[in-house]
C-alpha cells in the first residue's frame, strides 16, 4: 500500500493488491473504516478501482498520520461481500450500437446479449455522474473500446459497454460507451431519501447486477 502526497492537504493511497476482486474488497475496507470512525483531520475522500484520496483539514500534519494509519490501513481485512445485495434488472436489448458490437466480435446480436446476460455483475464503484456504476464481471469477448466520438446526449437508463466494463447511465448526459440495451430501472432518483440520503442511489460498491433480458 503507497501513501502519495496530492498537494499541501490531500494524500493517495495506492492499493497493490494484485487482482481486481482484492483490490476492491481491500477499498471498501478502507472506506468502511473511514464511514464508521469518522476521523475528524478527513474532510472528504474519494474511491475509485485501487485507490482512495484522502483530504484532510488544513494544518494537519499529514506525514505524521501517513505513519500511524499505514499500518492501521494495511492490517484491514477485505471487506467481505456475503451480505452484498443483489439487484435483477430487466434489459430491452435495443441499444444503437448493440450490432455494431456484435459485428466487431464476430457475434450474432443474440450471442451479445446471451453473454451480457450470463454474469453477475459487481459494482466496483460510482462515477463520472450521480449512481453511474462501474461494473466488473463483463465477459472478455464483449470488451469493446470506447466510441471514438462520443454522443452528446444519451439518456438516462442506457445500458453500455466501455472497455472491460459495462455501465447504466443514471442521467440524461453526453457519453462515449457503446450503447446495448436499455432499463426502466431508475439509477438515481433524487426524491428517493428513505430510510437515508444514500437510498437515492440505487446501486452501492459492492452490489451484485444480473441483467435479465426482456422484450
Amino acid at each position: 500500500m503507497r501513501w502519495t502526497p496530492c498537494g499541501p492537504h490531500a494524500v493517495l493511497i495506492q492499493i497493490s493488491e494484485p487482482d481486481t476482486p482484492a483490490m476492491l474488497a481491500r477499498a471498501r475496507a478502507i472506506v468502511h473504516l473511514l464511514e464508521t470512525e469518522q476521523p475528524e483531520e478527513v474532510v472528504d475522500f474519494s474511491v475509485a478501482f485501487d485507490r482512495v484520496l484522502l483530504e484532510f483539514l488544513p494544518g494537519t500534519n499529514i506525514a505524521e498520520l501517513a505513519a500511524m494509519w499505514a499500518d492501521w490501513f494495511a492490517s484491514l481485512s477485505p471487506l467481505e461481500a456475503e451480505a452484498a445485495r443483489l439487484h435483477e434488472l430487466p434489459v430491452t436489448y435495443d441499444g444503437d450500437d448493440l450490432a455494431e458490437v456484435a459485428t466487431r466480435h464476430g457475434l450474432t446480436v443474440a450471442e451479445v446479449v446471451a453473454l451480457h446476460t450470463a454474469p453477475v455483475y459487481e459494482v466496483a464503484l460510482l462515477g463520472f455522474s450521480p449512481g453511474f456504476p462501474y461494473l466488473v464481471g463483463l465477459d472478455p469477448r464483449l470488451r469493446t473500446p470506447r466510441r471514438a466520438n462520443p454522443r452528446p446526449h444519451v439518456p438516462a437508463g442506457s445500458v453500455a459497454i466501455g472497455g472491460c466494463h459495462t455501465g447504466i447511465y443514471s442521467i440524461d448526459s453526453p457519453g462515449g460507451w457503446n450503447l446495448i440495451g436499455t432499463t426502466q430501472a431508475r439509477i438515481f432518483d433524487p426524491e428517493r431519501r428513505e430510510p437515508d440520503e444514500s437510498a437515492m442511489f440505487l446501486l452501492r460498491p459492492g452490489d451484485r447486477v444480473k441483467f435479465l433480458p426482456v422484450e
